[in-house]
């Protein structure tokens, strides 16, 4: 007799047990604070509890729900993980530059544009001006939340084009 109802929610809950129990421990080492004044590791406390809460839900429904094709997992999506994690270490790259061999900051917007670029690779369909909208949209959300609401110092444009 197999327990495992659905190997979906099964693996999905469990993956929701270890990242929120991770960000719940890490989220220790740090002062917590109260919800009026709250410290660094608030948070990710927060976060973490939330995670485990719904990891738990998830991997008892796996459990005690019964699925008539028992909800197989497929096979590993790698090329989609690929452009993802691409997308966010060109954006780092890009947003700070690699002095170490010479690469300058290319600014928020170019780097969003990038990350844009490349992660929507990772979808079933891709449309360059649907792609490009979203790139604008989200630089002008950044730019307001990160620059004029945040007062944040980062560079906006490439070096290159600023001087």
């Amino acid at each position: 007799m197999n327990i495992i109802k659905s190997q979906k929610d099964f693996f999905s809950g469990l993956m929701f047990l270890i990242v929120g129990g991770g960000f719940a421990y890490g989220a220790t080492s740090y002062s917590i604070g109260t919800a009026a004044r709250m410290g660094p590791g608030y948070f990710p406390l927060l976060l973490g509890s939330i995670m485990l809460i719904l990891g738990a839900i998830i991997l008892f429904s796996s459990v005690a729900i019964e699925r008539p094709d028992r909800d197989p997992v497929g096979t590993f999506a790698w090329g989609p993980i690929l452009y993802v994690l691409g997308s966010n270490i060109s954006f780092g790259v890009l947003l700070v530059g690699l002095p170490s061999i010479g690469l300058p900051s290319s600014g928020l917007f170019v780097s969003i544009f990038v990350l844009t670029l490349i992660a929507s690779k990772a979808g079933d369909k891709f449309v360059l001006h649907e792609v490009l909208i979203l790139g604008a949209v989200l630089s002008l959300i950044c730019y307001l939340a990160f620059i004029l609401l945040l007062k944040l110092q980062m560079p906006m444009w490439p070096v290159y084009i600023t001087g």
